[in-house]
């Protein structure tokens, strides 16, 4: 369970920047370049590359080099970890609110 802390951390981590967010955008329509992903940012290679490497060691992208060329693609499987996540806080907080409402709404009945 604590390993399972430690990459989700990561994971929420790499998404908090909104670099990295667009980069994830860019690449959820493809594989693309790191050259086309830098393109219109408005930071410096050396500065996007840090980006491309905390979204790579945490799992959220693959890269490959292809001659001088390094291409990054979307790992989809790794985003699973954050719809577990959600699945689970959605329904720890469904069953907190319907209790709260069959309180407020039937206070004698749960006592």
């Amino acid at each position: 369970m604590a390993q399972y802390s430690t990459v989700l951390d990561g994971v929420f981590i790499a998404l908090a920047d909104p670099t990295r967010r667009a980069v994830l955008r860019q690449l959820g329509r493809g594989p693309t370049s790191v050259g086309e992903l830098a393109r219109d940012a408005p930071i410096t290679l050396p500065s996007f590359m840090k980006h491309v490497r905390v979204l790579e060691s945490n799992g959220l992208i693959r890269t490959a080099k292809s001659g001088r060329v390094r291409i990054c693609e979307l790992n989809r499987e790794r985003f699973a970890l954050v719809e577990d996540w959600l699945a689970e806080q959605r329904r720890i907080w469904t069953d907190r609110t319907d209790r709260l409402e069959r309180f407020v709404t039937n206070p004698k009945e749960e006592q």
